[in-house]
């Protein structure tokens, strides 16, 4: 098949960071390849031979905003069918095929495209590109009425949990609506509306299909370690004779113009606090004044020394947050400001606030040192888009589609590094200041007073959840076949040549106090990923009272003391640097990437944080007020409920039953003498590890550190608590109910083992068919692919050095709670005894290719490095794991189910109660107890 091709690169010239925006540095080179098929197809070929794998991403240019009123939701809903089958592959088969190959595969939908990508082992690239282009050109055969009744469901579940079942879920829906007039196809959701969804037809797939899923409507990436020639041979012979369709036009939008300022509000069944929202029309992607706005979004709310974060948050202390930001699209685009207030606050008050902050920006103007902070992140974003093969072939495929040139990078960089004060000021003139804009008021149910005045009703549809609404079905795939071809394509082609993996090499080095530090060195990308881990965190805090260590993690990036937090803040941002300290239920890290050549100064300033926290009295009631709110908003929202209430029966009196953020009544106990103990006796060398991965030798990794060794007293670490016991007391049903839930949130097992125990990582592989597979799982083809209850289910096993749980999680459609459950009961029952050597082939085969990704980024590079220092693994223990599962036997599988599968559960249940609680006795598991939204008993201390 003929084709056209060209070659070229992507340039990107980079200012340094911290000098002048228009200097420039190094140039990065992103070679690639370009051709096009006969029939339209756009392909792109990136060659990276750092890893045995390849990466693809087919992207189609529609998304939501090529669909007609009336079938909103479709571009997305069609990504789902397009999973599903096809005349080659079969049912599942894509699912099938990448478990085989030692992959997965997704989507995603935008309002502009949807795009198809998986990452998999080299030796499977041609495989992997039948199966594409079995999809684009053998799908729509295979479709019937009950195969998009059934995705219908699934789809609408997905709405429900992403935004029916979530604070604040409508509330793009609300700003989108009032925004964009009638006729402009970003006035919908990309989910659609359930109306439009439960329209959808047999017809508009097919219809939909011939529309937009053509060669010419798409772009083929692949990257990785691939050979240029034959690759392009594979995709002659299986893209190149399917036929080209026109791909018809689409007509200009209407204008995006608002004439007045338009306020909404609604009454929120699951946000406990006030939401404020303003948003403001903008300019399309890649137009000029874009790049400004960028940076405006960031110069008004990204730091502590920003106008509107100084005046909400540290003046008038109206919220613990506040955020910008630009969203520039194909169409249009809308600048957006969002906060959430206190519990109580006015949104009057807030607004006010924002002017106030707004004023402030307009008389200050943009100082020069923030301007150079701004930008300085820049860099570093973008070498983090480029750590993995997918994320240079989202790239390459992006910038193909929507700018006309995949090495549009460079450009893109320059003008954003271009970007002067003056432009910031003209377009904070010209698109926000005095013009009208859309202000969202999403409030407590029952406290509308909260919103701003004059604000409108907004028109939100709550779906009802009515018992037996939804029809069963039975999916039946099509059975009609494509004629003709020059070769058969129900021949599956062989894999390549058996990739050879290799385990990165750690370092290790002993600092004279005893610090451990360990480490890979990795030069793909001038970046180094690093964290300074300590055990402990929660675990070493005192049974009921909770949420030091959390607390003291939001303290310590609050200055320093030689530094306020404002100029802390300027100095890792003048890095290009990002910082954060977190605390957890069993550690406490200070963690954080930046470019190489930043790497020094970096460590210091993590020299700086550690040893000279400012413990500031003021910083410290502004972090305490940001976990109180914190905690109120986990209250409100159902999952978060679910996961709380899971650890509590699981751990029973154990201190990993409790929460890390703490309680509301604890946490305002706490004083700055608490943090300063916990600092004193939990952050001591005898406690930590420092792990490193990137562009530095043992050495260069080292050296830095030499002052902290120095300065930084050995002192042994502090008493871990024994390991918590499982009881089989704690076993049964649970309720907690959450009024008007859409869905109900199962949570469902027990304590079972530590990462340590001999049959961890056997009962991992175990577990891998029954939902540790993703879209290949048992559970998930018969919750989701069968039956149609769920957008995602998924089991494992989370141990640490304490024994963790094995948990079986999904969220369901309200109205077939108890179904779902007694079909996991059932599967649990009988996953071991129907277990087989088809089950057996998969996961080997899965597990076993798996690893070409298993040491791909810095993140999976430092992982490993975690492992090792966490376990006491050895570096290659990856590959060592891959001996357990070549032993593994039906029968062996058969014994761990029955051992790790077969006992008392907890079976949590968090929805509605007033429909679904008096059902669940038909389960067989007695009579539901009754908690509440902590996971206790109804009166029960906490």
């Amino acid at each position: 098949m003929a084709r056209t091709s060209a070659v070229a690169s992507a340039v990107v010239f980079l200012a340094t960071c911290g000098l002048d925006s228009t200097a420039t540095g190094d140039a990065f080179e992103i070679p690639f390849e370009r051709f096009e098929l006969e029939n339209g197809l756009e392909v792109i070929l990136h060659v990276d031979d750092s890893d045995p794998l390849a990466a693809l991403a087919m992207t189609f240019h529609v998304g939501s905003a090529r669909e007609v009123v009336g079938r909103t939701g479709f571009a997305h809903l069609f990504e789902h069918l397009f999973f599903l089958d096809s005349e080659n592959l079969g049912s599942g088969g894509l699912d099938r095929l990448m478990t085989r190959i030692g992959s997965s595969t997704n989507g995603s939908t935008s309002r502009d495209r949807t795009n198809y990508f998986e990452v998999v082992p080299i030796d499977g690239l041609e495989k992997a590109l039948w199966a594409e282009a079995d999809k684009l050109g053998f799908f729509i055969n295979t479709v019937t009425e009950s195969v998009v009744a059934k995705e219908k469901q699934v789809v609408k579940n997905e709405k429900r949990q992403g935004v029916d079942n979530r604070p604040y879920g409508h509330n793009e829906y609300v700003v989108d609506r009032a925004m964009y007039p009638e006729g402009h196809p970003y006035r919908w959701q990309v989910i659609g509306s359930l109306a439009d969804l439960d329209a959808a037809t047999l017809a508009d797939a097919k219809e939909f299909h011939t529309r937009w899923y053509a060669p010419g409507n798409a772009t083929l990436v692949v990257a990785g370690d691939i050979d240029v020639e034959q690759t392009m041979a594979w995709i002659d012979k299986y893209f190149g004779e399917i036929p080209a369709r026109e791909t018809p036009a689409t007509p200009d939008p209407p204008e995006v113009r608002l004439a007045e300022t338009r306020r909404l509000y609604h009454e929120d069944n699951f946000g406990n606090l006030p939401l404020l929202t303003l948003s403001w029309p903008t300019v399309p992607r890649y137009h000029p004044d874009a790049y400004a706005l960028d940076v405006l979004s960031q110069l008004l709310t990204d730091g502590k020394s920003t106008p509107l974060y100084k005046v909400l948050v540290e003046e008038e202390k109206l919220t613990p947050q506040v955020s910008t930001f630009h969203r520039a699209d194909e169409l249009a685009g809308q600048f957006n400001f969002q906060s959430l207030g206190y519990a109580g606050t006015d949104l009057d008050d807030l607004l006010a606030a924002v002017e106030a902050g707004l004023r402030r920006f307009e008389e200050e103007g943009v100082p020069d040192s923030e301007l150079r902070r701004v930008k300085a992140g820049t860099e570093t974003g973008f070498y983090r888009g480029l750590s993995s093969a997918i994320g240079k072939a989202f790239q390459l495929a992006d910038y193909a589609i929507f700018a006309g040139d995949p090495g549009y990078a460079g450009e893109d960089l320059r003008r954003i590094l271009a970007v002067s004060a003056d432009d910031v000021t003209r377009v904070y003139e010209t698109y926000l200041k005095d013009r009208p804009h859309v202000a969202s008021s999403f409030v407590p149910r029952g406290q509308a007073e909260l919103a701003l005045g004059d604000s409108e009703r907004a028109e939100v549809v709550i779906e009802p959840i009515i018992q037996g609404a939804e029809a069963e079905f039975t999916v039946v795939r099509g059975e009609e076949r494509t004629p003709g071809g020059s070769f058969d394509r129900s021949v599956e082609p062989p894999f390549g040549p058996p990739p050879t993996f290799r385990a990165p090499e750690v370092w290790r080095e002993t600092l004279a106090n005893g610090l451990r530090i360990l480490g890979v060195e990795d030069r793909e990308t001038p970046m180094v990923q690093f964290e300074l881990d300590f055990r402990g965190g929660m675990l070493v805090e005192a049974p009921g009272r909770t949420g030091v260590a959390n607390l003291l993690a939001e303290t310590m990036m609050e200055g320093t003391a030689q530094r306020t937090a404002e100029e802390l803040e300027e100095a890792i941002d003048l890095l290009g640097a990002s910082l954060s300290v977190s605390a957890g239920n069993t550690g406490f890290s200070i963690s954080g990437s930046v470019m190489a050549r930043n790497y020094d100064e970096t460590m210091a300033l993590v020299e700086e944080i550690l040893l000279e926290p400012r413990f500031d009295s003021t910083r410290f009631e502004l972090a305490r007020q940001r976990v109180m709110s914190l905690i109120q908003r986990l209250e409100a929202n159902p999952s978060a409920v679910a996961s709380q209430a899971f650890n509590r029966l699981l751990y029973g009196d154990h201190i990993l039953a409790e929460s890390s953020y703490g309680t509301p009544e604890g946490i305002g106990a706490l004083t700055l003498d608490d943090l300063r103990a916990y600092h004193a006796s939990a952050l001591v060398p005898g406690a930590a590890a420092f792990l490193v991965a990137g562009a530095v030798s043992p050495t260069e990794a080292t050296a830095p550190l030499a002052t902290l060794a120095s300065r930084w007293e050995d002192r042994p670490a502090p008493t871990i608590p024994d390991p918590p016991q499982w009881s089989a007391d704690r076993a049964g049903l649970y309720f907690i109910d959450v009024p008007g839930a859409a869905q109900s949130v199962l949570n469902i097992g027990y304590l079972a083992l530590a990462r340590t125990d001999d049959d961890y990582h056997p009962a991992t592989v175990m577990n891998f068919r029954l939902g540790g597979g993703g879209f290949a799982s048992d559970l998930t083809q018969v919750l989701r692919e069968g039956k149609g209850y769920t957008y995602g289910v998924g089991s494992g096993f989370q141990g640490g050095h304490y024994p963790g749980p094995f948990s079986i999680g999904s969220s369901v459609r309200s109205n077939v709670t108890l179904e779902s459950l007694e079909i996991i009961r059932d599967m649990l029952e009988t996953y071991g005894p129907t277990f087989d050597e088809e089950d057996l082939a998969a996961t080997q085969g899965f597990l076993l290719r798996s690893n070409a990704r298993a040491f791909e980024t810095l993140g999976a590079k430092l992982g490993v490095v975690r492992a090792v220092s966490d376990f006491g693994f050895p570096p290659d223990y990856v590959l060592q794991q891959e001996q357990t599962v070549r032993d593994m036997t039906v029968e062996r599988v058969r014994e761990l189910a029955a051992r790790y599968l077969g006992g008392d559960l907890v079976w949590l249940v968090v929805g509605d109660a007033a429909t679904q609680l008096g059902r669940l006795e038909a389960l067989g598991l007695g009579t539901p107890v009754v908690l509440d939204r902590s996971g206790g008993l109804p009166g029960e201390e906490k």
